[in-house]
């Protein structure tokens, strides 16, 4: 994947986010990070109340998704039509889970924008990440988003890395792609549309879109169907 392919407008259709002009503001995804907390504050303040109920100082739930009692609400945080929030997830703030997404049991979210359809239902860690259109990830998998030397998070492109300026950067997941159960997805990860990762991976760097991957240094282009 080259520098390009990681740009917002490669990896996402903004046409299924509430986020769609905030993003619209920058080239690349992990820019939006930063700022995201505060955009959100912003958004929710101007939510129909007849649409979205309002819990608390930054918390807006959409009257027709469904939040279990037992899920661990920090805002800000905005909760979009028919998105379901199931038994003990934990939402940590700073959190747009979009229409008919599912954040499930024992799930922990914290800055984050999850785009419509986007399922993480099963004991699953999303931090600093973008999650694209209708995108999956299966049970125990996991966006690692801190280095272990702690230093600044690097994209690694094909031709050539580009710095983030944060210490905190998880995955940045294009739309529906798929990730297999207990795969790990490393700081700064970048996976293009449409792409499968094959369980108990550990990713690292950039994929590119519609491919496989199986391991470190095997990745296979999807056939064309």
């Amino acid at each position: 994947m080259k520098k390009e392919q990681t740009r917002i407008c490669e990896l996402y259709d903004l046409n299924h986010t509430m986020a769609a002009e905030y993003l619209r503001q920058f080239t690349y995804p992990w820019e939006a990070l930063a700022g995201l907390a505060d955009f959100l504050r912003e958004l929710g303040n101007t939510l129909d109340p007849e649409e979205y109920e309002r819990r608390g100082e930054a918390i807006w739930i959409h009257r027709e998704a469904h939040v279990y009692e037992s899920a661990y609400l920090t805002g800000p945080l905005i909760v979009c039509r028919g998105a379901e929030i199931r038994h003990c997830a934990f939402i940590r703030g700073s959190a747009l889970v979009g229409e008919n997404a599912v954040v499930g049991n024992s799930t922990e979210l914290k800055n984050v924008i999850l785009f419509d359809g986007v399922q993480v239902p099963h004991y699953n860690y999303v931090g600093d990440s973008i999650l694209g259109y209708k995108a999956h990830m299966g049970a125990g998998s996991i966006t690692s988003n801190v280095k272990s030397d702690k230093l600044p998070v690097w994209v690694h492109a094909e031709d050539g890395e580009i710095e983030t300026g944060r210490k905190k950067v998880g995955a940045l997941v294009g739309d529906r792609v798929e990730v297999g159960c207990g795969s790990i997805l490393n700081p700064g990860s970048v996976i293009g549309r449409d792409t499968s990762i094959y369980p108990l991976s550990s990713v690292r760097g950039c994929v590119d879109a519609r491919s496989i991957y199986k391991r470190e240094g095997e990745i296979a282009a999807k056939r064309q169907g």
